[in-house]
């Protein structure tokens, strides 16, 4: 049955509040360790207290919300690709055990390039002078690291490649890309200033599902443009391939095609 006008409206805002939802849910459970870490540093009450818990978080991640994250962004793939009638429990659970060790491997590198960012900081912001202007290079670095990350989870539930390529791609098209890039990591940035500070509700319900299509939907529409300029490329070679084996098979049409050799 399918209803039309104002309930069949009201049909679709319900329907993809349930799939938003779900989805959500389920990426909060795949990750509870990590979640759990994340309330008890906001409750931190000392700044050495954040730090072990952020340490923790940092540990765990690669085991539970990169994997879990990936698994969120093969249903927001589907979604965006035509599919929006695919089975959620079924293409969440699935996208989870095909990319469990490559989520797990990009985790431990983002992991360990965030940390480096950050003893860098650390030291650079303890400077005065010409290292002390360094913190901010940190800062563009660590930038371009977080908004390469959400194209990181597109490319690897969206491609087949080697793990390395995918994190050398997400930082490539993330510098290739600054305003479509910086579009995404502003967008998303509401919708995690909306669900931290203004309706908490929707952190286990909707933050997530939404910046993985928000996110998504950025990378598809740079993606695509990307396929339209190999394609047109593609289509230059065939043509001047073309050419030249006309040219190979009709010696005269090849001289007749010379420029004249200036007097």
């Amino acid at each position: 049955m399918e209803f039309r006008g104002i309930m069949g409206g009201f049909y679709r805002i319900s329907e993809w509040i349930m799939r938003l939802s779900v989805i959500n849910v389920l990426w909060v459970i795949c990750a509870i360790p990590f979640f759990f870490l994340g309330l008890v540093f906001l409750k931190s009450q000392t700044a050495d207290q954040a730090l072990q818990t952020l340490f923790l978080m940092a540990i765990v991640a690669p085991f539970t919300i990169f994997p879990s994250t990936t698994a969120m962004f093969c249903v927001a793939r589907k979604w965006l690709t035509g599919e929006e009638d695919a089975p959620l429990f079924k293409t969440f659970f699935r996208g989870y055990k095909d990319n469990f060790v490559q989520s797990l491997l990009g985790g431990l590198i983002y992991v360990f390039l965030g940390a480096i960012l950050y003893t860098n900081f650390q030291f650079y912001g303890n400077q005065t002078g010409a290292f002390g202007i360094l913190r901010f290079l940190v800062l563009s670095l660590t930038v371009l690291l977080v908004i390469s990350l959400f194209h990181f989870f597109s490319i690897l539930s969206h491609l087949h490649m080697k793990i390395l390529q995918i994190v050398k791609n997400a930082m490539l098209i993330t510098i290739g890309n600054p305003v479509r890039s910086l579009t995404m990591i502003i967008l998303n940035g509401i919708v995690l200033y909306i669900s931290f500070i203004v309706f908490t509700f929707l952190i286990p319900f909707f933050m997530g599902s939404l910046i993985a299509v928000v996110s998504f939907w950025h990378f598809h529409l740079i993606f695509g443009k990307l396929q339209e300029k190999q394609q047109q490329l593609a289509e230059k070679e065939a043509e001047q391939q073309r050419l030249q084996t006309e040219n190979a098979d009709d010696p005269e049409a090849a001289e007749a095609n010379r420029k004249p050799d200036k007097p």
